[in-house]
């Protein structure tokens, strides 16, 4: 049984921050596994930290005194990632002057981590099939076979189970390198660990830059910890190293912290997907809500601009009440659409709209335009948008409770304005 204490002395030796129940999981099952020879697969997002863990396994495996080499199979260009990973003979190639030796022949009992291994072609997945298999492969150019003692680690931030469906990995080596699964949290669902992490980024800066450390006060932290951080790890270094290079207060406020993180927080999908986390999903906004969302608005959109047009047609032209009565098309603009009923009678002529009728031809297309009531169109729009409507009020219910209601950061969340999300909890009265 791997003690807390054992964990620890892991993270201090690997220079790993934080306390997460998911982290310290991980860094256990990469302890339990690291005295085997078994095939590990870790996945997560990108820049959560994956690479860390494969010299975690290294370290603690008895291979710890052979070689340890990182690939990125999303690095190699298709065409000569097996003479990378498995070497060439002379001539074997254009541009094969000499005989050279693949990474899996230098490692010889030692380890290889095989990052973004859901990037490697179909080709080089079968010939790395074959090594886990019975450690065997062939070089390019060669009909020799050669013997390896490789530890393989393998790595993705795809979804891997989606990617055999689609048939872009291959079934029996997605099962073969899944012998020990290590999930690596996103930093979103570590807590107040990335509170630590952003107080070991800039002290590390303060160093570098010869000033002193920032710190954050408590709405800062709680701002902090709200992020989603996309970009997970490397964003959040970047971030402190932004502030404590240019900043000069070192008492960071949640103000001055906000200016620093992207105003429109609506992320897309992670890529991975495929790993169960303790966050509920509920809170979380799918690309299908999103689609929802833009569907619904250029709906109604289109479905109010008819309407603008057609009792502009009946009326003889633009003037203000008609203006006033569709506001809800002009709200995005900078600058506020508004006219004065009582003047505009008098002094702004109406807008007639251009109409050309051709006396030489049928004009029974207007006669079908004009036949066209506003009834109709709005019965059309309630048939047609309930459930984009119901869709909508639960996106923003979602947006609110995982703001806990402060309606700045869930307008953000959602892609729209606080003016927009108030008239919507108006529209949708939402307590």
């Amino acid at each position: 049984m791997i003690t807390s204490a054992e964990i620890q002395s892991v993270k201090q030796r690997f220079g790993i921050i934080g306390n997460s129940p998911l982290l310290n999981h991980a860094i256990q099952v990469a302890m339990q596994a690291s005295p085997t020879d078994m095939t590990v697969l870790i996945t997560g997002e990108s820049g959560s930290g994956k690479e860390s863990f494969s010299k975690i396994i290294h370290a603690l495996s008895v291979r710890k005194h052979g070689k340890f080499i990182a690939i990125n199979c999303g690095a190699i260009p298709e065409g000569t990632i097996d003479s990378e990973l498995f070497g060439h003979e002379k001539g074997s190639f254009t541009g094969a002057h000499e005989a050279r030796k693949g990474y899996f022949e230098v490692t010889d009992g030692g380890s290889i981590f095989l990052d973004e291994i859901g990037e490697m072609p179909l080709g080089t997945q079968a010939r790395l099939l074959r090594v886990l298999e019975n450690g065997e492969f062939i070089k390019v150019g060669s009909s020799k076979v050669l013997k390896t003692n490789v530890r393989v680690i393998a790595a993705t931030n795809v979804n891997l189970i989606k990617a055999v469906e689609k048939g872009k990995f291959r079934e029996d080596l997605y099962y073969r390198l899944n012998t020990v699964p290590i999930f690596v949290p996103p930093l979103r669902e570590r807590g107040e660990d990335i509170v630590l992490l952003f107080r070991k980024f800039t002290t590390d800066f303060s160093e570098k830059y010869k000033v002193k450390p920032v710190s954050l006060d408590a709405d800062a932290k709680t701002l902090l910890m709200k992020f989603p951080f996309p970009g997970n790890i490397r964003q959040l270094k970047n971030l402190a190293e932004q502030i404590s290079l240019l900043e000069q207060e070192r008492e960071i406020d949640a103000a001055t912290l906000g200016r620093y993180l992207p105003t429109d927080q609506t992320r897309l999908p992670a890529a991975y997907t495929g790993a169960s986390s303790s966050t509920d999903s509920s809170t979380d906004f799918s690309e299908r809500d999103i689609l929802y969302k833009v569907l619904f608005d250029m709906k109604k959109d289109m479905h109010e601009l008819k309407k603008l047009v057609l009792e502009s047609y009946q009326s003889g032209g633009l003037n203000a009440n008609i203006i006033n009565k569709h506001q809800n098309l002009f709200e995005d603009l900078e600058s506020p659409v508004s006219f004065d009923e009582s003047n505009t009678s008098s002094n702004v002529p109406a807008v007639n709209m251009p109409l050309v009728i051709d006396p030489h031809k049928n004009n029974e297309d207007l006669d079908e335009y004009e036949d066209e009531s506003i009834e109709d169109i709005i019965h059309e729009e309630d048939d047609n948008s309930l459930s984009l409507e119901k869709k909508e009020k639960e996106m923003i219910i979602r947006a609110l409770q995982k703001h806990n209601n402060k309606r700045k950061y869930a307008a953000s969340d959602l892609g729209i304005s606080e003016r927009t999300l108030y008239r919507k909890i108006k529209q949708y009265d939402i307590d």
